[in-house]
């Protein structure tokens, strides 16, 4: 009798195998995210201080500010770096806390904007690198590394894109949402040293310091606010599920 009970508890736990698998290499993706991040910002930290860095900020410079400037380009990027702007990512949290999925989803972006937001205001006051001079098409007040603009940018969209690639079922609509979504926070970060704000390194600096925090946010605090992921049981897996457990 206590045979066929073993083998029971047996399947049930293959059944759940999958989902556990999935869970535990999405965990370690986040820490090598973490871990890698955190290395490029310190690297790009320790380089704009020994003066190192500016090789990079000169060519993009070159690039974006002497080459690509235009006319009619102009408008396009001043739009584009607006999307970072308070009023836009409040739109935005509406819309999210309309139609993402979970108990708070919109309190859950809200909470994550905060927290990089005072991430990025400490580091600026640490490191206090004035911001580049001569060639600015707007006005900007504050310390210029690392960016605040790719920083929130990366942070909220990317959390937007983590929230689709995790939640929505249909895989045409996730990787082209993931897909958009980073289209943006690239293209917020290009328009911030185009429109002569930010240098380069502050640029890819606020890109690497907002991927590692987005790595522990969506490890620890996201799952307050949204359901849990998919496991990927199917149909046919939950109706063995329940005829193992009669």
């Amino acid at each position: 009798m206590s045979r066929p009970r073993h083998k029971r508890a047996s399947l049930a736990d293959l059944a759940h195998a999958p989902g556990e698998i999935r869970h535990n290499l999405l965990a370690n993706k986040r820490v090598v995210l973490f871990l890698v991040a955190s290395v490029l910002f310190f690297a790009v930290l320790q380089n704009m201080l020994a003066g190192d860095i500016l090789r990079l900020d000169y060519y993009a410079y070159r690039l974006l500010v002497v080459r690509l400037r235009r006319s009619w380009l102009t408008p396009i990027m001043q739009s584009i770096s607006e999307l970072a702007l308070p009023i836009v990512l409040v739109v935005m949290l509406l819309a999210v806390h309309a139609f993402a999925p979970g108990r708070s989803p919109g309190l859950c972006a809200a909470c994550n904007l905060v927290g990089v937001v005072l991430l990025n205001q400490a580091c600026k006051f640490i490191v206090q690198r004035p911001r580049p001079e001569g060639f600015r098409l707007i006005a900007e007040s504050g310390y210029s590394f690392p960016s605040g603009h790719s920083m929130v940018a990366m942070a909220f969209y990317g959390l937007l894109a983590w929230m689709a690639w995790h939640y929505e079922r249909d895989p045409f609509v996730r990787r082209v949402s993931v897909a958009g979504f980073g289209l943006v926070v690239v293209l917020v970060g290009i328009s911030r040293v185009y429109l002569g704000v930010h240098y380069a390194s502050d640029v890819i600096a606020g890109f690497c310091l907002a991927a590692a925090w987005l790595a522990v946010y969506t490890t620890i605090f996201a799952p307050i606010f949204l359901p849990e992921e998919k496991t990927g049981l199917g149909a046919d897996e939950t109706s063995l599920m329940g005829k193992l457990e009669d």
